[in-house]
């Protein structure tokens, strides 16, 4: 079952920061938490944590509670938290035994995730001594150390290299793959679309968005065409009165209303005699989608 969350409701005063918020992350599946600045992510977050008491609604782990069923947690925040003037060794030792662990497992469980993230030469060091990319990997270990059963990751690629982003891709994979339930919150939606198949788009703590990305692409009301071809479509293409979202010298990149659209986009071109060396229809992205949604990058 996982977590569940119903009718969620928080307000500060007369300011309320989150409305309704209903979503579901299942066993061994991420779920993705989406949203700009402000939208009542990190709000939602911290109700799942049992650090704020919210108005109304229900937060469940397996059907219960989460307050009186609570998981074994792993949590990974935006903003750093780390104490920069302890070693990282002392901390994360810590940290597990907050998490019930005993100190020699907490030891033997640091030393195989520093080794496995390539900061073992960092152990006795202080953290502000690190790279901001090491001292990410320090807060994903502290994140995992304990194998929490719920982990919440926000924001967990910030500051890391292609190389260590594609060693942190692999292991949310495995930990997927041993039953974790993950929820995943990040503005990098190449990585939300690799690793969740259910969403939740927030927009000033309203859901505007929910499902399964697969589904929200097929209902979204716009696709683009890609074509390919050795003339100058730029004065052919005017018009159409469609404007182009990229180009280059052979490549044009469009958007349209809908296969029917495209296929009237064709339809013209070949009548003006126009080779086309490529005319493919493709499914928006995740980016483009919450872009559109939200109305901001952050």
């Amino acid at each position: 079952m996982g977590l569940q969350i119903n009718g969620l409701m928080k307000q500060y005063g007369n300011n309320r920061v989150i409305h309704d918020i209903t979503l579901e992350a299942p066993t061994g599946k991420a779920f993705g938490l989406l949203g700009g600045n402000g939208a009542g992510k990190t709000t939602t977050i911290r109700s799942i944590l049992g650090l704020v008491d919210y108005n109304a609604g229900s937060i469940l782990w397996e059907g219960k509670p989460i307050l009186e069923n609570r998981p074994s947690i792993g949590y990974l925040p935006e903003e750093r938290g780390l104490y920069p003037k302890e070693k990282v060794s002392e901390q994360l030792v810590y940290f597990a035994r907050l998490e019930g662990m005993s100190r020699l497992a907490a030891i033997k469980a640091m030393k195989h995730w520093l080794e496995r993230l390539g900061v073992t030469e960092h152990e006795h060091r202080r953290v502000e001594q690190l790279s901001k990319g090491n001292q990410q990997k320090v807060q994903i270990i502290s994140a995992l150390l304990h194998d929490p059963e719920l982990i919440i990751l926000d924001e967990p690629f910030s500051g890391l290299d292609p190389i260590n982003s594609d060693m942190l891709a692999t292991i949310v994979k495995e930990q997927l793959s041993l039953g974790k339930t993950m929820i995943f919150s990040s503005h990098q939606m190449g990585h939300v679309e690799q690793f969740c198949e259910d969403i939740c788009i927030l927009k000033r703590g309203r859901m505007i968005v929910s499902g399964s990305i697969a589904d929200i692409k097929r209902s979204y009301e716009r696709c683009n065409v890609l074509l390919r071809s050795d003339e100058d479509l730029s004065r052919h293409l005017v018009a159409t009165h469609l404007q182009p979202l990229t180009a280059d010298a052979k490549e044009w990149q469009m958007k349209v209303r809908d296969e029917d659209e495209a296929n009237e986009l064709l339809l013209r071109l070949t009548q003006m005699g126009i080779r086309l060396l490529k005319f493919e229809i493709k499914e928006p992205t995740l980016h483009e989608i919450f872009v559109e949604k939200v109305g901001e990058v952050s």
